[in-house]
């Protein structure tokens, strides 16, 4: 065995396989796995379709189809069969929802280059002349798709990277992971492994391997089964007479996915009540095992399947099997570094292996070699996680996850399990003024506030729901009179020291706000030069400042702010996120609610934009600061926590006759877009660079060095391929955009929008897109795809509503 490498590969199976192959692939030769079994782990599961809907997300979307582009060169490059059959994946709709996810969807796809077919139940009666089409409005294939044999990927990925120089030491165990001053030491039963970086795919030994380092690894899996029939004459015959194998077929409204095996049939239901398992871990001895069977569980879901596809009744089962499958609390993977951890990288809960395999170890190799993946990450982070994720948190929430599979991924879908874990003071108070909670972060969040006797209840859909209508109230009301807005989820942090100010410097590529009180809007670029982190930027003292940047990114800002930070004691990091609150005041009469819960003077003279100062709002102490991402006239109270309720209280009551009402985060989307405000995540990305998302005034490259100025001057002198616009999209009916949809001149794809809604102050429904810049100009015509029918959209000058920003100065 080695004793030193650059990497090891801790687990083996089809993802960390994936990994190693691309390190090598990427000229690390010097790599190393270690597996505990043989490389054939996870080869009871099977592949059944590749491409899975990643609920509409762009970013996941691209590690998919990297697989699939990838496992068909394969066998090429290596001379292995993977085990590949071609035979398309075909999804059945019987609900108008369904039908509107699968446009969504197709929208997102089309963006990526993955090839989607609309068909009709006669269409899919020819393809599947087994199914029962009396019932369906229509399917969707991916022609390009099909199944593939687990064990024989591996195996041929194993190969490649032998080729490339990387090694594979089977059947060894690793016992213990020890951080060193320069890297990490492997300890496994047969030696130790010094190496510069780890990376942990241990599949259902995740939260084994992170205790070995200190992490609590946000994985548990779940039991999956699925069910092996006998053969069945039709499905013999059709092979005797050389017809093709039937695709993939999913039929989500049952939950079930079916493909023919050996002449007869798989059936692979995703039902409720899976339990978690191994929630304490498994035992070393579990590699393969096998749980009893339910067949209780899988009842509702055989009945379906006899209902689409009567063949499945006419045969006996062979076998049904129930295993371990790894699961997150929303179903996606966790790729990328650990926090708090040098060279430490995490690559686990693949309940899709096969499927995600190759994409992840594609962009861990980009991140391991060259410092930045080249796809923004964010829909696979594993900080989009925090230590809200218990143990006890995770078992529900990935038994959710598991049971939502198949379940319609509408786009405004709040899930249920684990909720009401994380909550503001004023929780009960919003409630009781009507408000629909969301969740982000483990922080429950007023989405928006049911009232004129609507029911209390959410409303999801791809279209205009109940609660289009109370948003449009509470914009109103933010345009007219003052609105409430609770955004105690909002990360927060102090950097403070002697050292404070140099390092802040060189982390934001803006300047610095210099003045005790000021405040700036800052971004973080990555080595690559894209935006990395958003952060509002407020000056305190001479060697302290207040950071505050998106709720649902603490972990990974605070990771990336404390990654960078110099270790001389030189700067401190302070996390004040669960100590201090922020309530937002909002509209034309901000200013009169201020004066009347304050005897600070809150005039435009005193008090002027882009300032913050420390005052009483009751007998509270507040640090209200001139900000806010909607375009009004307003404040961020920002509170230690404890003085939450006085202060809402005193704003609600002095509010009265000034109109006050609370408003939640989907007329906060509404508002800021209206302003053509960016959100990390969506406009702003590691793949653009921030001249392509418009941040030019607060990109600074001539104030001295920062993270990625370099590649961001490199980038500049190469060209752009993208320009943000801010899109009115017209004759729109009951939908609007929702993201990702694909923007068109003359037929053919010219961008993608990033976010979209309708726009209340200005009556319109705005998009925001990312375009070619060739097209990217005012009055520009373009058309673009909302639930599968074309709206023509013209490009607005940026900021239309208060493009001059009067109402923010006022």
């Amino acid at each position: 065995m080695k004793s030193k490498a650059k990497v090891v590969v801790v687990g083996g199976g089809v993802v960390g396989v994936s990994a190693l192959y691309h390190l090598a692939k990427k000229g690390l030769s010097d790599v190393v796995l270690v597996e505990r079994k043989e490389l054939t782990s996870g080869s009871t599961w099977h592949a059944a379709g590749l491409l899975p809907l990643f609920n509409m997300s762009y970013s996941v979307g691209q590690l998919h189809k990297y697989a699939v582009d990838l496992y068909k060169k394969l066998e090429e490059e290596t001379g292995q069969n993977v085990g590949f059959s071609v035979v398309s994946n075909i999804r059945l709709a019987s609900t108008k929802d369904r039908m509107d996810e699968y446009h969504q969807y197709a929208g997102v796809a089309q963006t990526i280059g993955v090839d989607v077919k609309f068909l009709t139940p006669d269409q899919v009666k020819e393809i599947w002349p087994l199914c029962n089409t009396s019932d369906l409005l229509g399917a969707i294939q991916h022609p390009e798709d099909g199944y593939i044999q687990p064990a024989d990927l591996t195996q041929a990925m194993a190969t490649g990277a032998r080729n490339m120089g990387a090694e594979i030491y089977r059947n060894t165990a690793v016992v213990g992971i020890k951080q060193t001053k320069d890297g990490w030491i492997v300890e496994t039963d047969k030696g130790a492994i010094e190496c510069e970086h780890v990376i942990s795919c241990s599949g259902n030994f995740a939260r084994q391997t992170g205790k070995m380092v200190g992490l609590d690894i946000p994985v548990i899996p779940v039991e999956h089964q699925y069910i092996v029939t006998e053969a069945h004459p039709d499905i013999l015959k059709r092979k005797k007479e050389g017809l093709p194998e039937m695709g993939v077929l999913r039929d989500s409204d049952s939950r079930w996915y079916m493909r023919e095996e050996a002449g007869g049939l798989i059936l692979g239901p995703y039902e409720d009540g899976a339990p978690a398992c191994y929630v304490d871990g498994p035992s070393k001895d579990s590699e393969y095992e096998l749980f009893q069977e339910d067949l209780d569980r899988l009842a509702p879901h055989i009945e379906g399947a006899i209902h689409r596809v009567p063949a499945f009744g006419e045969v006996g089962v062979k076998k049904v099997y129930n295993g371990a499958i790894c699961y997150t609390p929303d179903g996606n993977p966790i790729v990328g570094p650990a926090w708090g951890l040098k060279n430490f990288w995490i690559n686990e809960g693949h309940s899709f292996g096969i499927t995600a395999a190759g994409g992840a170890g594609w962009q861990l190799a980009e991140w391991i070699v060259d410092g930045e993946p080249t796809i923004d990450m964010l829909g696979v982070e594993p900080r989009r996680f925090g230590d809200y994720a218990t143990k006890s948190y995770l078992k529900e929430k990935n038994e959710e996850a598991y049971n939502h599979v198949f379940k319609v991924h509408y786009p405004d879908e709040e899930r249920g399990a684990a909720r009401e874990l994380r909550t503001s003071p004023c929780y009960d108070r919003m409630k009781a003024l009507g408000a629909v909670f969301g969740q982000k972060f483990g922080w429950e969040r007023p989405n928006f506030f049911a009232v004129d006797g609507m029911e209390q209840k959410d409303d999801w859909s791809f279209r205009r729901s109940k609660w289009f209508e109370a948003i449009k109230k509470e914009c109103k009301n933010v345009k007219e009179n003052v609105g409430l807005l609770d955004m105690t989820a909002f990360a927060k942090c102090r950097i403070k020291g002697p050292g404070a100010e140099e390092f802040l410097d060189y982390l934001v590529a803006n300047k610095l706000p210099k003045k005790i009180g000021r405040i700036g809007l800052c971004h973080a670029l990555n080595t690559k030069g894209g935006v990395h982190s958003e952060f509002t930027i407020m000056r305190e003292a001479p060697d302290s400042f207040y950071l505050v940047s998106a709720g649902a990114n603490q972990r990974l800002d605070h990771d990336w702010i404390q990654k960078w930070m110099p270790n001389d004691g030189t700067v401190q990091f302070e996390n004040l996120t669960n100590s201090m609150g922020v309530l937002v005041v909002s509209g034309p009469k901000a200013r009169e609610l201020m004066t009347r819960v304050s005897s600070d003077d809150f005039s435009g003279e005193n008090f002027k934009w882009l300032s913050a100062k420390n005052v009483n709002v009751g007998n509270a102490p507040v640090n209200a600061m001139r900000v806010n991402f909607v375009g009004e006239l307003g404040w961020e109270l920002h509170h230690p926590i404890e003085y939450q309720n006085h202060i809402f209280d005193k704003l609600m009551e002095a509010g009265k006759d000034l109109g006050i009402k609370p408003y939640g985060i989907r007329a906060m989307n509404s508002l800021r877009l209206e302003k053509s405000y960016k959100l990390v995540g969506t406009e702003l990305s590691i793949e653009y660079s921030p001249y392509e998302s418009g941040l030019d005034r607060f990109i600074h490259p001539n104030k001295g060095n920062f993270i990625g100025l370099e590649a961001l001057n490199k980038w500049r002198e190469k060209g752009f391929k993208n320009k943000l616009v801010t899109m009115e999209i017209h004759n729109v009916e009951d939908a609007d955009v929702l993201g990702n949809n694909p923007i068109y001149q003359n037929d053919k794809v010219v961008g993608r929008a990033t976010g979209g809604d309708f726009g209340f102050r200005l009556d319109k429904s705005i998009a925001l897109g990312m375009v070619n810049p060739n097209v990217a100009t005012t009055g520009q015509k373009l058309k673009i795809d909302i639930l599968g029918k074309m709206y023509d959209a013209t490009i607005l000058d940026e900021s239309p509503y208060d493009p001059e920003n009067n109402l923010l100065r006022a």
